[in-house]
């Protein structure tokens, strides 16, 4: 009956419905238009952010350690597994609408990411919080909206996705070794109760150790097949095209699929419009101190993840030849593609990457959900004792479970969140496009580049002392 459910709604959102689609198409042209392109006017600012982003104090961590834990959260499954996936169900046309929807969506990166710190609040520790579920309560006044968001993102982040993480990993680590999935699960989530119980502050160290390591040891790799294999680029761009348009005969009809898996997995891996991410914006203490701040790092943490890993990934597939069609094939495509180019050693950089990538999703899923707890006034011992329990047996559950069923659950949940998300963000367009241009007025002037809320018409209400 649960799978029925599932398959129910993730029609309505993702199949004939398309729903979803059509509101991150809609949210991602609708901020674009409002903030003037400003992914594009103001690309290189945001690198500009990461000097003195290190920067952290005692309510908040630093705007570096914030983009790597989302970052963590962004760059996991969805990077190798789920790039896969989109090119075997839509071919390599998927990649193109990966593409579209990753330089869209950096505008609606921006507008939840600012939101999430406008409305930030302080919890038990005294540390920064905040979300969806805080703006949508505080800023529209609609808590009950905000309860069903939080609940959709604790089931989520809490039970579902690090269930989904843990099953990538160990279904990797059988696929390249025979090692049995229930041993990886195990030792997945041992490794990961170590981390997760120092806390957010904890997973943001983590991750800013990690996340950067990864990221540039995989990138290095990339460059070099792709040099290796270099006249055989323009060929791999040209079918990308065609199979996005449905251009040629071998392509013909391709266009609905490849634009449906590019959007599903391109959203599913940079989670722009999605909700998720304002936790981690949330957390930081910015600097510049202005909520537009981490806006921009956020932003850029869109195009890492899309622009920059997910081409990593389907440059492996596409140059290796023949990708298959019509099955969901996940990481072991990707184990496969990177055996074509490297030999033996593939299948081991490909299991290894998708250890580290996969395990910092799963830390930073926890640091999202433990960011909901004090929504429910349960951000205590006992409270974050329970999540950690629920959420480190999922994952021990989730490493030998279905992968469909899996992929299929975290669809749904990551569909509903980002419905009532994309709501609520819309509806605070006039909040965003005042911060916003209260930002670029200060910097345009040289002046104190530190928030006042008297200086900005704002929706609602936000914490007292924030700003």
């Amino acid at each position: 009956m649960f799978n029925e459910i599932v398959a129910s709604v993730n029609e309505i959102l993702w199949g004939q419905g398309r729903l979803l689609i059509y509101m991150l198409l809609f949210a991602g042209i609708w901020f674009s238009f409002k903030l003037g392109f400003l992914q594009f006017r103001q690309f290189g600012h945001m690198f500009t952010l990461l000097r003195g982003s290190t920067v952290a104090d005692k309510s908040g961590i630093s705007s570096f350690q914030a983009l790597c834990t989302s970052l963590s959260a962004r760059v996991g499954t969805g990077n190798l597994a789920g790039v896969a996936i989109a090119i075997s169900l839509g071919g390599p046309g998927a990649i193109f609408w990966m593409w579209v929807v990753a330089a869209i969506g950096m505008a609606t990166a921006f507008a939840e990411s600012l939101l999430g710190q406008v409305y930030k609040v302080r919890d038990s520790n005294k540390e920064f919080r905040g979300g969806p579920a805080y703006y949508i309560r505080d800023g529209l006044g609609l808590p009950w909206l905000g309860i069903a968001f939080s609940l959709c993102l604790l089931f989520g982040y809490g039970f579902i996705f690090g269930a989904t993480q843990a099953n990538t990993i160990a279904d990797a680590l059988n696929y390249a070794y025979d090692i049995p999935v229930f041993n990886t699960g195990l030792v997945v989530t041992l490794l990961a109760g170590l981390v997760v119980i120092g806390g957010v502050r904890a997973i943001a160290r983590f991750s800013e150790i990690v996340v950067p390591f990864m990221g540039v040891a995989y990138l290095v790799v990339v460059l070099g097949i792709t040099l290796f294999n270099i006249s055989a680029v323009p060929a791999m761009l040209a079918e990308i095209v065609n199979s996005a348009f449905g251009l040629n005969e071998a392509a013909a009809g391709t266009f609905a699929a490849a634009l449906k898996s590019g959007i599903q997995r391109g959203l599913y891996s940079n989670e722009a419009g999605a909700g998720s991410v304002p936790q981690a914006a949330a957390s930081a203490s910015p600097k510049p101190n202005h909520p537009a701040t981490q806006g921009y790092i956020q932003m850029l943490g869109v195009f890492l993840d899309t622009m920059v890993l997910c081409t990593c990934t389907a440059i492996i597939i596409l140059l290796a030849g023949d990708i298959g069609s019509g099955e969901m094939e996940g990481i072991r495509l990707t184990q496969d593609a990177m055996n074509t180019h490297i030999g033996g050693y593939g299948i081991h950089f490909v299991s290894i990457a998708i250890c580290l990538f996969a395990f910092t999703s799963i830390v930073a899923d926890y640091a999202y959900a433990e960011s909901n707890l004090h929504l429910f006034k349960v951000d205590n011992t006992a409270g974050r004792a329970v999540l950690t329990f629920i959420f480190l047996s999922m994952m021990l559950w989730g490493s030998g479970a279905d992968l469909k069923e899996v992929w299929a659950a975290a669809d749904m949940v990551f569909g509903l969140m980002a419905v009532i998300n994309i709501i609520g963000i819309i509806l605070l367009t006039p909040t965003v496009v005042a911060v916003s241009q209260h930002y670029i007025s200060k910097l345009k002037t040289n002046r104190d580049m530190a928030f006042d809320k008297s200086e900005c018409d704002v929706q609602g209400q936000t914490e007292k002392d924030i700003w």
